[in-house]
């Protein structure tokens, strides 16, 4: 299984849509034990851990610029 590189800040798409269905991409708002992710279409956050975000994962979309 192929393991897929996210940070802060990235925008990402999961398996399953938000039942908002305003949009598919999420983006990464805090890290550690457990991630939060913000949903871009209507600004909902959800806190899961991260075993259960890794596998709920489709892609990442976009990675987030470093400066």
């Amino acid at each position: 299984m192929t393991e897929i590189d996210y940070g802060l800040n990235d925008i990402i798409e999961m398996k399953k849509e938000h039942p908002c269905h305003l949009s598919k991409q999420w983006k990464i708002i805090r890290m550690g034990a457990d991630i939060r992710i913000k949903c871009l279409g209507c600004g909902t956050s959800v806190l899961m851990p991260r075993q259960k975000f890794e596998k709920k994962l489709k892609k990442v979309v976009e990675k987030a610029t470093t400066e």
